[in-house]
């Protein structure tokens, strides 16, 4: 592809230039026939803006707050495992491009740098995403390490019980270098001969047995407050809140786990509705336009978390293509804002986007 991308899609197509063929798979792809893949993206493009005109927008103020921090801008990056498979500098240089980009990073338990080699790369506010192992010391020691280097928040993954199928992965025999914050607490040998050895991994050391009683648990260890990410119903909602976590994270791991779970801007208005405002939803799966940002805030998401684009930018340009990455998705968002009549954030409104069943109801 000639010159330089215009938009967040031509980074993917970088990527795969860029990549050996087995680790753009494993960032690429998702689980099973990869429909919730394909619908977290095709989804969107079944909501429409419905734009508001003569309004001032000479001042677009896209900055909000999550947890009370303030972010530039309701883009976020969300936890992505093994960042050294795309760019030499791995987590470092993304963790830089976020303090860069004055946003937050969740650094992800699979990383490839270790929770104090980010801690160290530069100074922002970051959290850090965090997986249950069967051997709960293991856990704790994560989370305490994560406290002591100045993570802000802990965000607990509760889709994986179990590895989903992801059959690119299985082709390809993907062989995940040791994860480096699990060095010295976790040595496990696996034999994947017939197949991805994240696979037999994870089946070796993720609890299957965690429930919400465990979270309980995770609020005696640390004083961190916690979200949980992996919701996509209302009742889960609902338990969340009960239960009180510090906010939701509306995801289905990049249709990496459950194959023909709901695209996730689906299902986002139903969790909001759940929480009641109790707490902060964010948002992710399939963000790659400004205009998908503005629809997943017109259905109340306080923030959207980027994954893929992330990943996708390290390996095409490095720390620069993550700042490039983040900074198209504000332009795009700051003209979606612009052009629908809404100088800030919280002007982006429920009436400002029409889903595809509304639109039909409205012929009738």
């Amino acid at each position: 592809m000639a010159g330089e991308p215009v938009n967040v899609n031509e980074f993917q197509e970088l990527a795969r230039e860029a990549l050996p063929k087995m680790y753009y798979d494993f960032y690429a792809g998702g689980a099973e026939d990869q429909y919730t893949l394909k619908d977290n993206v095709e989804a969107f493009k079944r909501i429409t803006i419905r734009p508001r005109v003569l309004v001032d927008v000479s001042r677009i103020d896209m900055s909000t707050t999550v947890l009370g921090y303030n972010i530039s801008a309701p883009i976020m990056i969300a936890p992505t495992g093994l960042h050294k498979l795309a760019h030499p500098e791995g987590e470092a240089a993304t963790a830089r491009a976020a303090a860069a980009s004055k946003t937050i990073m969740i650094l992800s338990t699979t990383s490839s740098c270790t929770v104090e080699e980010v801690a160290s790369s530069c100074n922002a506010v970051r959290f850090f995403q965090l997986y249950v192992y069967k051997r709960r010391d293991i856990t704790a020691a994560l989370v305490h390490r994560a406290e002591k280097n100045g993570y802000k928040a802990l965000v607990l993954t509760v889709d994986v019980p179990r590895l989903g199928r992801r059959e690119a992965d299985i082709k390809n025999k993907m062989i995940a270098p040791r994860l480096k914050n699990l060095e010295g607490l976790l040595s496990i040998e696996v034999d994947s001969t017939s197949g991805s050895n994240l696979e037999a991994y994870a089946k070796e050391t993720m609890d299957a047995s965690l429930c919400w009683k465990d979270v309980e648990w995770l609020r005696s260890i640390t004083n961190m407050p916690i979200l949980i990410k992996g919701i996509l119903t209302r009742e889960d909602a609902i338990k969340a809140a009960e239960i009180g976590v510090a906010g939701i994270v509306v995801s289905n791991h990049g249709a990496r786990q459950l194959d023909y779970s709901p695209a996730t801007i689906t299902v986002l208005e139903e969790v909001v509705h759940a929480v009641g405002g109790k707490i902060p939803v964010l948002f992710d799966g399939g963000v790659r336009r400004g205009t998908d940002v503005f629809k997943a805030l017109a259905f109340g998401a306080q923030a959207v978390l980027i994954g893929r684009p992330v990943v996708f930018g390290l390996a095409a340009k490095g720390e620069h293509g993550v700042k490039r990455v983040i900074q198209m998705l504000k332009d795009e968002l700051e003209l979606a804002m612009a052009l629908s009549g809404c100088p800030s954030v919280k002007d982006i409104t429920r009436s400002h986007v029409r889903t595809e069943r509304e639109r039909l109801l409205s012929m009738l």
